[in-house]
């Protein structure tokens, strides 16, 4: 299973397409290491520098319809391989979702007032998010506040996390 604890990325903006996180030009890459130095190349959001600033995350918080676009598994891939397993988010463009999944890792919503308040509380902040998947929760913490939330997520979707993702699941359970 992987890491679904450490620090945090917050991104910001809403409808955050695949596009933005891996450009369409390295989709011939045949391997995940390739898809490394790309991740998030093309964002367009504010102050933010790729080079700079994913470096020692591997959880993002950001707004809504977050992985909209094209429906290609290449962008949880480079997630993936910059060790980036949970996303938090309002919303997710259904395929994006259920590729996270997939692929093992979380892609979790959360209702628009809470995603305000940690960025309210957190952004900004150095801030780390230990989550807790036999509790369904997480803990949110930086030097200046901590926060738990509850979070949901199906039985299946948690299955396909603890396995480690659709191919470890299937051979598990078929």
């Amino acid at each position: 299973m992987k890491q679904f604890s450490g620090k945090v990325l917050f991104l910001d903006r809403s409808d955050i397409n695949t596009d933005e996180i891996i450009p369409a030009k390295y989709l011939t890459e045949v391997s995940k290491e390739a898809l490394k130095p790309y991740l998030l190349e093309d964002l367009n959001l504010e102050e933010f520098d790729c080079s700079r600033d994913i470096s020692g995350k591997s959880i993002v918080v950001t707004r809504s319809n977050f992985g909209c676009g094209s429906s290609r598994e290449h962008a949880p891939w480079a997630l993936e391989v910059n060790g980036i397993h949970l996303i938090i988010a309002e919303s997710f463009a259904r395929i994006f979702r259920q590729n996270m999944f997939n692929c093992g890792m979380m892609a979790i919503e959360l209702p628009s007032k809470t995603i305000d308040k940690i960025f309210d509380d957190f952004a900004g902040k150095e801030t780390v998010i230990e989550t807790n998947l036999e509790k369904n929760l997480f803990i949110i913490t930086s030097s200046e506040h901590k926060m738990e939330i509850l979070f949901e997520i199906s039985d299946f979707d948690q299955g396909l996390v603890k396995a480690g993702g659709w191919l470890e699941y299937a051979d598990a359970n078929y």
